[in-house]
């Protein structure tokens, strides 16, 4: 077979692309940077997304029997709206319907609704919505909040405990999260585009926190003296604001944390991930939170 995976040089295209070759397939990428290192040399293919030339477009998906989609903005920068991203999806989707795809596997986001009074959600909708709507056979994967080595939020969050002797609960920490390893993710994925017809499932970890609980776990892991502190989401917002003016960064967004506070990064679902969070960060304890990872820099610059 082969595949089309968007983003196989980020973050979940690369876990999906891995995972696909690993099983012998042929992978193309169709990814915002053409020209960044290629991690799998000359076993995957690189094409830019050209949204603008669908011609073009559909040629770069031609002969690929599934195409796996991580394409979305994580925050409106520098022209990148999640309305543009709605729209190239559409186009991404209708190209490869011409060019014979046969299936589309999309990540999502759990809670995604068109209804959504918060961008990120809504627009994650309607992309949905976009791929029901194109007719092909389709996988939506809604993942909760998704950790690995190569993670901004999870690494971050480790990063600041290690550099400040304080760290925030914004509220009374009580929302509740899932994580889900990245890897188990992409094998989700891989799985449910081998099923025929359509789905629509959640990707979800075997533990289950609140906001709190998840914070005091990695503190206990690799700073046990650092202090957790409650305060005001408006004030965490700003020091979230003012830490990433500092670092040339956008750490956290005002829906970002609403989504997180009204609990949208969790499932009623039965876990389907096998990796629990406690015991990969314990492995990972060392390294984790090690360095600073920018996502203007991944993505801007």
């Amino acid at each position: 077979m082969t595949s089309i995976v968007t983003g196989a040089f980020g973050y979940i295209g690369k876990y999906i692309a891995r995972n696909l070759l690993q099983q012998g397939e042929r992978i193309v990428t169709i990814t915002t940077h053409p020209g960044k290192p290629n991690p799998f040399g000359a076993s995957v293919r690189a094409f830019s997304y050209d949204f603008d030339q669908p011609n073009l477009l559909v040629d770069h998906l031609q002969g690929a029997d599934v195409l796996y989609n991580t394409y979305w903005v994580r925050f409106e920068h520098y022209g990148a709206s999640f309305r543009q991203a709605v729209r190239n999806t559409g186009t991404l989707f209708e190209c490869a319907k011409r060019a014979g795809v046969q299936k589309i596997v999309h990540i999502s986001v759990t809670h995604a609704s068109t209804d959504s009074d918060l961008p990120y959600y809504a627009g994650k909708g309607l992309q949905e919505q976009a791929l029901i709507d194109c007719g092909l056979p389709y996988s939506i994967v809604r993942p909760t909040l998704v950790f690995g080595d190569e993670d901004i939020l999870v690494n971050n969050i480790a990063w600041l405990i290690r550099k400040f002797p304080l760290f925030p609960i914004f509220g009374d920490g009580r929302y509740r999260v899932q994580p889900v390893f990245v890897a188990d993710l992409a094998a989700i994925a891989i799985e449910s585009a081998r099923k025929s017809g359509s789905e629509t499932i959640d990707a979800i970890g075997p533990e289950n926190y609140t906001f709190a609980e998840f914070l005091r776990l990695i503190a206990r892991t690799i700073k046990p003296q650092v202090r957790l502190i409650h305060i005001s989401p408006a004030l965490g917002i700003l020091l979230g604001e003012l830490i990433g003016l500092a670092l040339g960064d956008i750490l956290l967004t005002p829906d970002e944390l609403r989504g997180l506070m009204s609990n949208l990064l969790t499932s009623e679902a039965p876990p389907n991930g096998s990796t629990r969070f406690s015991e990969w960060l314990m492995e990972n304890r060392q390294t984790i939170g090690g360095a600073y990872s920018s996502e203007w820099q991944r993505h801007f610059r």
